[in-house]
């Protein structure tokens, strides 16, 4: 047998790529350009049905280029053999590339010798048909027209038939893992395909693989990162919404404050103006109860509970509510100053209330450490104000 096997047993001699043998192909312009051919060809070129019922007239009498191999092979042959893309070399390994398998390539020599029996016992074999179609991506050529005499010239056979196992590479380079020269048998030839896939095409998988999966893992770091914008987005909507809602819940607690303070004012205006009604009393009536004797009233209870407040200097009443709904109230002095009011709610040592501000409604002021020497009545606290603990 004529078997001449250019592979891992010249590896010595050869250039290794990823600790494996292989030749590197700088393949000619003219192939290389070849990949902006559409693939979609082929679909021009189905028989029809009169061609169907006259195989005689499956083939127009012009073939082109893509489909010459093919063609002669199954005029000759039959249609029993693995299949072989009816495009171009790089539109073939495009194609491989994308289904992260090696490429099987046949240069066909119709004149060579050994070419019949290669092809009637070889490639027609269903061993071979079934392990050429499960594992790799075939492409085939006439090897004197077209881009099959470019790949030979390219990759020089020093015998047919001629078969070899290609490998993307980058650039406009391919990877030869495996070639063989001369007639084999079907059993032969599935176990060098098979011994090449296992020693090699591990190596070569992960760079035709790579760029696939570089992209995989951009899009999954995106997916991520759009993951992480719309959590913070909600969490900002989210505290956006309960502040609006604490917001509101304040205002509306003040407003309810105010109108108690109003109404509390006002309940304690009229036994004062009943009081001043009472005890006011025209000169004549004066006159009147002095000639008969009658002791007068100083003042009512009102004014004297007044006197005594102001006695004892405390005249400013201050009610303190707290975040969770507690209330206080103090009597301060007019003269005092505001931090008079932190250091009170200081004393209180109530749990939770450490930074915080003093804030006023109606109108809002907020009372914080440049108000802190600022006097309750130059403040507008006296004699009566409402003031909201809000935590910091």
């Amino acid at each position: 047998m004529s078997l001449k096997i250019r592979g891992s047993a010249k590896a010595r001699d050869q250039p290794s790529c990823n600790g494996f043998f292989c030749r590197m192909v700088c393949l000619p312009k003219c192939i290389f350009g070849g990949f902006s051919r559409v693939m979609g060809r082929r679909n021009q070129y189905q028989p029809s049905e009169l061609q169907l019922q006259h195989p005689q007239l499956l083939h127009p009498p012009v073939v082109p280029e893509d489909w010459a191999f093919l063609v002669s092979f199954e005029q000759q042959y039959g249609t029993t053999h693995p299949f072989f893309y009816a495009c171009s070399f790089m539109q073939a390994l495009k194609i491989a590339e994308d289904e992260h398998k090696l490429m099987f390539m046949y240069l066909h020599s119709p004149e060579h010798p050994f070419t019949p029996s290669f092809c009637s016992r070889t490639l027609s074999s269903e061993l071979v048909v079934q392990f050429l179609d499960a594992n790799f991506v075939c492409w085939g050529a006439i090897a004197d027209r077209g881009e099959g005499l470019q790949m030979a010239a390219t990759l020089q056979p020093a015998s047919f038939p001629f078969c070899a196992v290609i490998a993307p590479a980058a650039g406009n380079n391919i990877a030869v893992l495996q070639q063989m020269e001369g007639p084999i048998d079907p059993a032969e030839l599935v176990e060098i395909l098979q011994r090449t896939m296992e020693e090699q095409g591990s190596a070569f998988g992960t760079t035709v693989r790579g760029r696939e999966e570089e992209h995989m893992r951009g899009t999954i770091k995106e997916e991520e990162r759009i993951k992480v914008r719309a959590k913070e987005q909600e969490k900002l909507r989210a505290d956006r919404q309960l502040r609006e809602e604490q917001d509101a819940a304040y205002f509306v607690a003040l407003q309810r404050d105010q109108e108690k303070e109003n109404l509390r004012n006002a309940r304690a205006q009229k036994p004062i103006e009943a009081s001043n009604q009472t005890n006011y009393q025209n000169p004549r009536q004066m006159h009147r109860e002095k000639q008969l004797g009658k002791p007068r009233q100083s003042s009512s209870v009102g004014e004297a509970q007044y006197k005594e407040t102001i006695t004892q200097g405390k005249d400013t009443q201050i009610l303190i509510r707290f975040p969770g709904g507690e209330r206080r109230e103090h009597n301060f002095s007019c003269t005092d100053k505001i931090l008079s009011i932190y250091r009170y709610i200081d004393s209180l040592g109530l749990p939770g209330i450490a930074n915080y501000r003093l804030i006023s409604s109606f109108p809002r002021r907020v009372y914080s450490f440049d108000q802190m020497g600022m006097t309750l009545k130059d403040a507008g606290l006296h004699p009566r104000a409402s003031l909201f603990v809000e935590l910091l």
